[in-house]
């Protein structure tokens, strides 16, 4: 009983340091960085799950709560909404009221881009029809897509280049560019997904490197990791082709830096591919509740982009 109360203490402790060393240490960017700062909704998939917010809600959160203009949303949190011009013209005037630009919707639930059965294929594809032409109509730039398949990893990247492919052409007619995030499986594999790219060769066809999303497989029944890629090199491999990073976090030390990633190792590949476009803070951590998860995001990324631009 004794002890966990004082591992309890000395925990709270620890998150409290590592807050005030963030406040106290780091006073936001001086210069201008190689990269924006954008808002991923599933930072906040908690209060949203909950029911504390709604998607509506999500623009004026992010410019009034955190000083973020640039927001990415999740599908999850209005996926019955695709075609509901109504709702979408109430979301576009709530980011437009509040000086907030729409940059990507994140596609999840639709179906695999790369599965091996050529009519389930077709099906996954045609379902995200209607996110493209959302997106547009948002004034978004891109959605990110799942290129999952069953199978060899020869066959389902073959599936992945016609299912990515056709949907890039879709894509293409209204100026969004679709982007694949390693998102476990072969996707988490950054010399198999760049490999698609390669093969796809289309410029509205690129990546969403995610820092923490590497794990290949995960053990029977369970969330640890069975087969982890080295996210170093995945991220290297996959920013030839990225139209946007998606910054992870989970936990923080006392300086405020990510307790899992190196953020300036991390940031220099992406500044040494020649990038210059959005980082999007996806916090996913357990110490620090969402509000505050995001806004150490935030000052982390203010930090290294002032180290490294």
């Amino acid at each position: 009983m004794d002890f966990s109360r004082r591992d309890f203490l000395k925990k709270v402790g620890a998150t409290a340091l590592a807050t005030t060393a963030m406040t106290d240490i780091w006073a936001g960017p001086t210069k201008k960085m190689f990269y924006e700062i954008s808002l991923a909704e599933w930072s906040l998939h908690k209060a949203l799950f909950a029911k504390k917010l709604t998607n509506l809600d999500f623009p004026e959160l992010a410019r009034k709560e955190f000083g973020i203009e640039i927001v990415e949303y999740v599908n999850q949190f209005f996926k019955d909404k695709a075609n509901d011009t109504t709702y979408l013209k109430e979301l576009l005037k709530r980011s437009k009221d509040n000086g907030v630009r729409n940059h990507l919707i994140m596609i999840d639930g639709e179906g695999g881009t790369a599965e091996l059965e050529d009519a389930t294929r077709k099906k996954a594809v045609e379902n995200h029809y209607k996110w493209v032409d959302a997106a547009k109509f948002l004034g978004c730039k891109t959605i990110r897509v799942n290129a999952y398949g069953k199978g060899s990893a020869e066959d389902v990247a073959k599936a992945a280049v016609d299912g990515l492919g056709r949907l890039g052409e879709f894509a293409a007619k209204s100026n969004i560019n679709v982007i694949v995030e390693n998102h476990g499986g072969y996707s988490s594999n950054g010399e198999w997904l760049s490999g698609v790219m390669k093969q796809i060769n289309m410029k509205n066809v690129g990546t969403l490197p995610d820092f923490g999303n590497f794990c290949i497989d995960r053990k029977p029944n369970s969330r640890e990791c069975a087969n982890d890629y080295d996210r170093y090199k995945g991220v290297k491999e996959l920013m030839p082709f990225a139209k946007g990073v998606s910054a992870k976090t989970h936990d923080f030390d006392a300086n405020g830096n990510d307790t899992e990633i190196d953020y300036v190792k991390m940031m220099k590949i992406v500044k040494d591919s020649g990038f210059k476009g959005i980082a999007g803070i996806e916090y996913e951590g357990s110490t620090l509740p969402e509000y505050e998860g995001i806004k150490a995001t935030k000052a982390l990324l203010e930090k290294v982009g002032q180290m490294v631009s």
